[in-house]
Formats: structure tokens, C-alpha cells, sequence
């Protein structure tokens, strides 16, 4: 039986580097391989705010992001987590399969809560690993590209998959992580990249913001560029950066620039930057809303088609 991938993002705002080395990378490597799902989780946008926000701007944003870096809707099936109302329903056996304390130690939740805008803790924040899982699970996926943050989150899908088929009979594979080529780089001030936070530089930045950006990010006074991850972490993530957008050793690129220190630094990592977005940055002007509209469309009625078939087999198992 072939694998089906099972990937998505919430529509937050625009994607950025961490995302595309993160996952989308993956995304566009496995498109025609593997059958994929690209879930834009529009409800789960709530589990950390108490309103959506530019739901539908952002939703556009996010498609076109898709698009530009190269997602084929031939190859692959782009839908919309509210237009799917089956998924949601599997939310219901899956958190009877998980305990509280379980749901309590997961340290991607606890990195999310603090740093939620709400001043207290939603039941949907908290369950939030268990309406991945029906994400996930929907579509019987088996490969997730995630970022290491996420490791987590697939922990208990699988969790979720095992006790199902212990208790009901085998209905669902075990999802398998994908990690990409950095999954976990740091935004321009050492953090986490998020878009929320600030720190990232989004696949849509002009040449103008991305350098920007990157002059205002952390370095340190050694003039001399070195690479070293942990006594300098600010210098190696950018040498990092550069790395992946020019397909070379981070470690070459600090021998070549020597004693040029954190200007030529930065330099070399906005040029570097801006020549690997450019040729995203032209398939995106390329599409409009219209054309993401109509991508949608047809990526919720195929996703809704699979989500009452699953739905159907996983009531049949538990006897309802």
C-alpha cells in the first residue's frame, strides 16, 4: 500500500524560511510520489487567540505561498479544515483515547501556551495534539514532514492510531515523521522562527525587507566568522541560512569570509537569500485570488470525499 503524506499550516499569516527548509521542501519533493493532503487548519487558528483574525486573507495568502514555491493542485489536495465538518467529528472517539495527564506533558502545548495571547488556557488549545491527530488520521496518513518542535504532536497521533486499532481493530496506520533539511531554524533574533514573534523572513519579503531583516539581526563583536552552534549560535544560524539557500556547508561560507565580520556577514546572507527566493517570488506574482479560490474548491470536495469514508469505516469499528 502506497504512503499518503499529510502536511498543512495554520493560516496565521505569510510562510517563511523556517517553514520552506522546515517542511515545504519536503512537501514539493514528495508531490507525485506519494498521495498528499495540505491541510489549512483555519479552525485550529483559535487554539492560541480568541479570534481568527484576517481568516480569509490569510487563507489566500497562505495558497498563494503554496503555489509559489512550487505545490502542484494536480499532484497534490489543498483543503480547508472547516469545509471538511467529517474530520472534525473523529475529534470525539480520539480524545476518549488519551488521558489528561498525557495531554498535560506534551512540551510543544506548554511552549504554545506561553506564548498564547489568551489569558487563560482553552479546552481547544489543550486538546490541540488530538485535533492533529484527526488531521492526520482523516486521510490515513503515514509520512508528516514536521519540524522538530512538532515531534510531539505526531507522538500522540500515533498514540491515538495504536489504542483505535487495539480497541477496535486495525483501522489506521502509524504516521511516520519527515524531517527536512533544517528543522529547526532560528529567527533573526536566536529564537524560535514564528511569524508572531517577528523574527522570520517571510517567502513574499521584498528584496528591500529581506535585507532589512537581516541587519538587524543578532551577531556578536568577534570579527573573526566561525562556525560554532553552541558558543555562537546568533553567527552559525545565519551561516545556516545561507547555507541552505545557496545548497552548501555553512562551514565554507565562514572560511571564506574570514575576518570580514558581521557586515559582510549579513552581506552574504541577503544575497544569498535574496537569489533563492527570486524565482518564488516570480511564480507568486504569477497567481491571483481567483486562481487560489478555485484551487480550494476542489481540494475540499476531494478532501471531504475521503473524511466521510474514514468517518464511515471508524463508526462501522466501534459499533454505532
Amino acid at each position: 500500500m502506497s504512503d499518503v503524506v499529510l502536511t498543512g499550516d495554520r493560516p496565521t499569516g505569510q510562510l517563511h524560511l523556517g517553514h520552506y527548509f522546515g517542511t515545504l521542501a519536503n512537501r514539493v519533493a514528495l508531490q507525485g510520489v506519494h498521495p498528499m493532503y495540505v491541510l489549512i487548519a483555519d479552525y485550529q487558528v483559535i487554539t492560541d487567540r480568541d479570534t481568527p483574525g484576517e481568516i480569509q486573507r490569510n487563507i489566500t495568502e497562505l495558497l498563494l505561498d503554496y503555489l509559489a514555491v512550487g505545490l502542484d493542485p494536480r499532484q497534490v489536495t489543498i483543503f480547508q479544515h472547516s469545509a471538511v465538518p467529517e474530520l472534525n467529528q473523529l475529534l470525539l472517539p480520539f480524545l476518549s483515547l488519551v488521558s489528561v495527564a498525557e495531554l498535560s506533558r506534551n512540551p510543544t502545548v506548554k511552549d504554545e501556551i506561553a506564548h498564547s495571547s489568551q489569558s487563560a488556557v482553552s479546552g481547544l488549545m489543550f486538546t490541540y495534539p488530538v485535533h492533529q491527530a484527526a488531521d492526520i488520521l482523516f486521510c490515513k496518513g503515514t509520512l508528516v514532514p514536521v519540524g522538530k518542535d512538532q515531534l510531539p504532536h505526531l507522538e500522540v497521533t500515533r498514540l491515538v492510531a495504536r489504542r483505535f486499532n487495539e480497541r477496535y481493530g486495525q483501522v489506521f496506520p502509524e504516521p511516520q515523521a519527515m524531517m527536512g533539511a533544517s528543522p529547526m531554524l532560528r529567527g533573526l533574533d536566536g529564537g524560535k522562527m514564528s511569524k508572531s514573534r517577528g523574527n522570520a523572513i517571510t517567502l513574499a519579503a521584498t528584496e528591500d525587507e529581506t535585507a532589512a531583516l537581516i541587519r538587524k539581526a543578532r551577531t556578536d563583536a568577534d570579527r573573526l566568522i566561525t562556525f560554532d552552534e553552541e558558543h555562537r549560535p546568533e553567527v552559525a544560524n545565519l551561516l545556516t541560512l545561507a547555507g541552505l539557500c545557496l545548497g552548501r556547508p555553512p562551514q565554507e561560507i565562514a572560511e571564506e569570509i574570514g575576518d570580514g565580520g558581521a557586515v559582510t556577514l549579513k552581506r552574504v546572507v541577503t544575497d544569498a537569500v535574496n537569489d533563492f527566493l527570486a524565482p518564488i517570488r516570480k511564480r507568486r506574482r504569477e497567481h491571483g485570488e481567483a486562481d487560489a479560490r478555485e484551487v480550494l474548491a476542489e481540494g475540499n470536495e476531494r478532501a471531504r470525499e475521503r473524511a466521510i469514508a474514514t468517518l464511515d469505516e471508524v463508526r462501522a469499528a466501534m459499533g454505532f
